[in-house]
Parts: C-alpha cells; structure tokens; sequence
C-alpha cells in the first residue's frame, strides 16, 4: 500500500535484517496470538470471516505487502510468512493492470524496481517515462505489458540499502495475479482451519481508468467470481482516491477503507476534478462524517494520529482517533517497520542507521490512542508488542 509515504519509503540508508527469535523456520508456524491477547481475539471473535470486520483482534496485525520485512513484497514467499506469523490480515495486493487486463500484485505499476525487468533486453525498449499523478516516473510499466511476459519475470527486494538481507531471496517469486491470491487465500483457509483475511489496494484508480483500464470494475469481478464481494467477505478493500471507494461502494458489499496521507495533500482524483480540500479537511469532523456514508474506515499516516515535531519525536496524538469512531469509523494507519530510520526519532538506539530501533516503544504509543490496527512490515513484532500491550 501506499503511495505518497516519503518518510517510510525514502529515508534510511541500510539495516541489520534480524528475524529474531520468532522465526523458527522458513515454512513453519512461527508466532500466534497468545495469553490475554488470544483472549481479547477470542472477545472479538476469533478469525472467523463471518463475522466480518467485527471479527478481527484488536489491536488487528496487518501485514503490510506480506511480512515485506523479511521477504520482497508482493510474493507468495512474504504473504506467506506473514501468516506463518500469525498475522490477522495480509495485505496482499497493491492492484494494477496488464495490458490484456489482469489485475497483478506490485507496490506500483513502474517495475524497475521490484523485479528484474531491467536485467531482460527483450524488455530493453519497453523502458518508458510516464507521468504518473502528476510525477514524472521513468521505468518499465505493467500496463505495457501482458500477464505472460510478467509472469517471466522474478521479484526483487524494493529498498535493499535498508533490507540487505531480502536480496537473498531476489529471483524467487514471480509476479503473483490478484486471481492467484484469491485462491490462495481458500487454500489457505482449508489448510490452517481459520478464516484468512486480505486487504488489497487499488492504485492510482484515476490513471488507469483514464487509460481504459478501470480497477474497480476488475476487482468487482473477481471478488464475484469467488463470493468475496459481501459485507462479511474477509476482504476490505483499500484507496487513497475516495472516488473509487465511492465507486466500489455501489459496486460491492466489503467494507472499504480510506487511505489518507499527510495533512497537506490532496488525493489525486481530487487533484483531476478540482475538489481544492485537501487531506487535512478530510480528517476534519465534517470530513470523517462524510467517509462514514460510503467507507468502514480510514488508513491514515501514523503522523495524523501523532504528530512529530522539527526533530521527528512524537508529540502529542490529535483527536482522529476519537473523531472517527465518534461517526462510526475504524482506523488501522500505516506503517510500523522496526528499522530506525523509518522509527519516530525519540525511538531510535544509538546512531547505526541500519539498526533496529525502540519499536516497541513505538507500538505502546500508538496502540494507546486507541487505534484500532496498525500496517506492520514485521508482523512477528506487532503480534508481540499487542500482546504486551493487552497484557498491561
């Protein structure tokens, strides 16, 4: 997920990619949700799809791209550990097309730097530059290409100054189809006898539909296809555009989440209609009331929760949280990474920009505003700060 994250996507310049004593294995059951934190999911419900968003633990474990912590994102091999983990839910598909119309699983339709397209010469004069929401982009696009020619070629670690260790796994996984995820997800099911949960996004809604490659009408299909398209579907649906939650809103029953970036921004659909208001109204009262009438949720930035300050120490939390379950909303913001470069900075250790910071710290902070999930690269950590948490 995410498209406009500079502070978790840009800064930090490496890692020392520990797993920790939670990973016993590569395919193994690794951490579930113990103590009172299995009774505080055994109050909600358990994992059980039916009950829908209800269902779910509190604070609710997402894993973001998969346990991308560890794995490339966007692979079987990351989804995967992220349950093997005991995630609650696997955010498994930031949704773009191919040029026949598949709907694939990458952080962004440029491609450059999440496969190995670059190291293909056949692929040498598909290398294009685009403007993408208004930002020139350079590299190979998935819409350029069809389902065919995607599937020969292999994932690589997006951010390998900060995740080294990942790089291990590049050529591993190929490109997976959000069809393929879907039947991932009943296998799944099956295999471990608990309802698992997805949480796709559909990106950049507005450029693709200007280009005759409409998301939200792809993603209506397929979730019909497999019955996934209910209120109790263990499917929410996710954009930072709220026109296309608006349209998934007459389209679908899932619940359906808000993205919201910094104060200062303005979705792009916004940007392309000429709606002036920008993230900051969003998240206003009359905002949130109005996102109530077609969504279940919001995905804000951690900042919108608690600000930082010139130094990047939190400060104090803003009302979001109340506000919005004042009018009914949910709120599961992004995203939590143990790195200390990605940490608030009064939660860093030493000076070793690679090093793992006070994650815990951190989760104790936001888990005590009230949130009600929290996106999380290392899914492992999350489970552990909850439990520490509920335990309190």
């Amino acid at each position: 997920m995410g498209t406009q994250r500079p502070n978790e996507e840009t800064s930090g310049t490496g890692r020392r990619a520990l797993l920790g004593a939670a990973v016993l294995g590569a395919g193994g059951a690794v951490l579930g949700v113990t103590g009172t934190a299995r009774a505080d999911s055994a109050r909600h419900g358990g994992h059980g799809g039916h009950g829908g968003l209800k269902s779910l633990p509190k604070p609710t474990i997402v894993g973001h791209r998969g346990a991308s912590g560890y794995r490339p994102e966007h692979t079987f091999g990351s989804y995967q550990l992220a349950l093997d983990m005991g995630a609650d839910i696997v955010e498994a598909g930031d949704l773009v097309p191919t040029k026949d119309g598949h709907l694939v699983c990458r952080h962004e339709p440029e491609i450059g730097g999440t496969t190995d397209v670059a190291d293909h010469p056949e692929f040498a004069d598909r290398k294009k530059t685009k403007l993408l929401d208004g930002v020139s982009t350079t590299g190979w696009f998935t819409e350029d290409f069809t389902l065919a020619e995607l599937k020969t070629l292999r994932a690589i670690e997006r951010i390998p100054a900060n995740r080294p260790h990942n790089t291990l796994y590049n050529g591993r996984w190929e490109i997976p189809t959000f069809e393929e995820v879907l039947k991932w997800q009943d296998e799944q099911t099956r295999k471990r006898g608990k309802q698992v949960w997805i949480y796709p996004e559909l990106k950049h809604p507005t450029y693709f539909r200007k280009q005759g490659l409409p998301l939200e009408e792809r993603v209506t299909k397929l979730l019909r296809k497999y019955r996934k398209d209910r209120r109790t579907s263990p499917v929410i649906l996710q954009s930072f555009e709220p026109t296309s939650i608006q349209r998934l809103n007459k389209l679908v029953d899932n619940p359906l989440v808000v993205l919201l970036s910094s104060a200062d921004t303005r979705p792009w659909d916004f940007v392309e209609t000429g709606d002036p208001r920008t993230v900051a109204d969003l998240v206003k009262p009359a905002g949130l009331r109005e996102i109530a009438s077609y969504a279940q949720g919001i995905g804000p930035t951690l900042d919108l929760v608690i600000p930082r300050d010139a130094k990047g120490s939190l400060t104090q939390p803003t009302t979001l949280v109340a506000d919005a379950h004042k009018v009914g909303l949910i709120l599961h913001p992004w995203t939590l990474r143990n790195e200390n470069p990605f940490l608030p900075a009064n939660f860093r250790k030493g000076t070793d920009a690679d090093a793992y910071g006070d994650v815990f710290g951190a989760y104790k902070a936001y888990f005590a505003t009230g949130i009600d999930g929290v996106f999380t690269d290392q899914p492992d950590t999350g489970l552990l700060a909850r439990e520490d948490f509920v335990s309190d």
